[in-house]
């Protein structure tokens, strides 16, 4: 059994209830035992991560990034994903959903649990990325 720890950026509380729900019943249903942080947002994601690193097995790192009218959505969206690449590189385990999408009806869409096989339940696949990293993992630890 492994020890999880789901880090939620909460920026988009709604959406990330249904992120969070599939997540959970993810890992519910795997077996694993999990935690839930939240912080302000995406790019905060990574830096929580690193902090926990020593304690957790697995991460999932749950957010939603909404296009608005700046260049702040490309930073937002293109670094928090290169800093979550750049720890799995370092060997932890992290699925990674964060949703960038164009407006809150897309969101909508790949968020909701309810949506396996229709594009949703992107909470749930994050998990299920982080267990199957989680598994390489171990099958290649010497």
């Amino acid at each position: 059994m492994a020890k999880v720890l789901i880090v939620e950026a909460r920026f988009y509380a709604h959406l990330n209830d249904m992120l969070l729900a599939g997540a959970r019943a993810a890992l519910d249903t795997a077996g694993h035992v999990h935690d839930t942080i939240a912080v302000p947002g995406a790019l905060e994601l990574p830096a929580a991560i690193s902090l926990a690193a020593e304690r957790y097995d697995a991460f999932v790192a749950l957010g939603v990034v909404i296009r608005g009218e700046t260049y702040h959505f490309e930073i937002v969206a293109g670094e928090s994903a290169r800093a979550l690449m750049a720890l799995t590189l370092d060997g932890l385990a992290i699925g990674n959903g964060i949703l960038t999408v164009e407006n809150e009806a897309q969101a909508i869409v790949r968020a909701d649990p309810a949506g396996i096989g229709k594009g949703g339940d992107k909470g749930g696949d994050a998990a299920r990325a982080a267990l199957a990293l989680l598994d390489l993992k171990q099958r290649f630890a010497g």
